[in-house]
């Protein structure tokens, strides 16, 4: 697989008043639009809905929106964001293990693209019987819920597998990463495998530096990292 490294910054990090001027000022420096959805049981916090999917969609048409449900419930969630306008969805298997495949299959049949995450505390092979249907898998490098978290460097060992598997079986998923993901750290990331690097606060709270200018800075670091 010749790998691409795609920038998806995180709306959560954005300031909430000001997210459509601030997408716009890095609209040719990111590649996917990364929105967290969560529901206040599956994780302690409370974002974004279905019509906002929609809004993005609508404003900023042939953007790759990629969704990241962190809920319970996914009978219910789930299906709203399937009409959304979402590109991608990606689903917990810690949410409902045993309709993770159910799951997963019913957004492929929608015609999106799919992703399983898994947070810090749950191994790789947990999702092993998923990998090949799989579109997507994300690691959370931090605990999932909120924005500034440290990065938690033991992900990448994850990554590595994942990487590994991907070769060995020939399978045909994308690795994201996200949480506490900067300049200096997309390096480590990338050269232990990622394909798809999510930040939030990295990007949108620095105060020396534009998200525009932050993104680039992390492109030029990417590629610097697939040549090492």
């Amino acid at each position: 697989m010749n790998r691409k490294i795609y920038l998806a910054p995180s709306i959560l990090g954005a300031n909430p008043l000001k997210i459509y001027d601030e997408i716009i000022s890095m609209q040719n420096n990111f590649d996917w639009l990364h929105l967290d959805i969560m529901d206040g049981h599956f994780v302690r916090n409370l974002s974004f809905g279905p019509d906002f999917a929609r809004a993005l969609n609508k404003n900023f048409p042939g953007a790759f929106i990629d969704v990241h449900l962190m809920v319970d419930e996914l009978k219910i969630i789930l299906p709203l964001f399937i009409n959304s306008g979402a590109s991608l969805i990606t689903i917990h298997a810690e949410t409902e293990p045993q309709l993770l495949h159910a799951a997963l299959s019913e957004i492929k049949n929608a015609g999106l693209k799919c992703g399983v995450s898994i947070c810090p505390a749950t191994p790789v092979e947990n999702i092993s019987e998923v990998l090949e249907l799989a579109d997507l898998i994300l690691i959370m490098s931090v605990t999932p819920g909120f924005g500034g978290q440290k990065f938690i460097k033991s992900s990448l060992e994850k990554v590595n597998k994942l990487f590994s598997i991907r070769a060995v079986k020939n399978y045909n998923y994308l690795i994201e990463i996200d949480g506490g993901i900067n300049e200096s750290n997309i390096i480590d990331a990338v050269k232990s495998g990622c394909d798809v690097i999510v930040a939030g606060s990295a990007v949108f709270n620095d105060k020396n530096k534009t998200p525009a200018q932050v993104l680039i800075n992390m492109r030029k670091n990417s590629e610097e990292a697939l040549k090492i």
